[in-house]
C-alpha cells in the first residue's frame, strides 16, 4: 500500500529550534575544532576557597592590632611643633627640640608599648634645625645692630 503524498513527512513540533538552533541544555557542536567546555563557570578542579578569607575566628585580633602599639600623645606635637618652628616661628623650634628629645627617649623606655617614634624623631630633628637656625638669624641680627652702631658713632666723631 502506499501512502499518500505528504503522510511520510513527520509532523512539526511546534517546540522545535528554528534555523537548525539547538535547544537549550543540550551539548552543541564546537566551531573551529575547539574542544568541549568541561566546567564553564567556576574554579578549575581541585581547588578549595583560597586562603585567609571568611570571618576570623572569634577573638582573633582585628587589621592593624598585631605589632602596632598606639602612638605616643606627644609625638605628633613635637612634628607639628618642628614644622612650625622651621616654616613660620623660629622661636618655636628650641620646643618642638626639647619635646621631641624627651618623646623619643619615652617611647625607647617603654619597650614596644608606645610607637609613633618617627614622628618624634623628625619634630626632634627639625626643632634641632629649627633651633640652629634661629641662633644664626640671632648672631646676624646682633652683628648688623653692632655694625650699624660702629658705623653710625665713627660718622658722628668724625665730622
Amino acid at each position: 500500500m502506499t501512502s499518500p503524498p505528504g503522510d511520510d513527512e513527520r509532523p512539526q513540533d511546534p517546540y522545535q529550534q528554528p534555523y537548525g538552533q539547538q535547544p537549550p541544555g543540550q551539548p552543541h557542536d564546537q566551531p573551529y575544532g575547539q574542544p568541549p567546555p568541561t566546567q564553564p563557570y567556576g574554579q578549575p578542579p581541585g581547588y578549595g576557597p583560597p586562603p585567609g578569607y571568611g570571618q576570623p575566628p572569634y577573638g582573633a585580633p582585628g587589621y592593624g592590632q598585631p605589632g602596632h602599639p598606639p602612638d605616643h600623645p606627644k609625638a605628633t606635637t613635637a612634628l607639628v611643633l618642628g614644622i612650625l618652628g622651621i616654616v613660620i616661628c623660629g622661636v618655636l623650634a628650641p620646643f618642638a627640640w626639647r619635646i621631641g628629645k624627651r618623646t623619643v627617649d619615652e617611647i625607647d623606655a617603654s619597650n614596644g608599648q608606645l610607637g609613633g617614634r618617627g614622628a618624634a624623631q623628625a619634630g626632634y630633628i627639625l626643632g634641632l634645625i629649627g633651633t640652629v637656625l634661629l641662633v644664626l638669624g640671632l648672631v646676624l641680627v646682633v652683628v648688623l645692630v653692632l655694625g650699624a652702631v660702629v658705623t653710625t658713632v665713627t660718622t658722628s666723631t668724625s665730622a
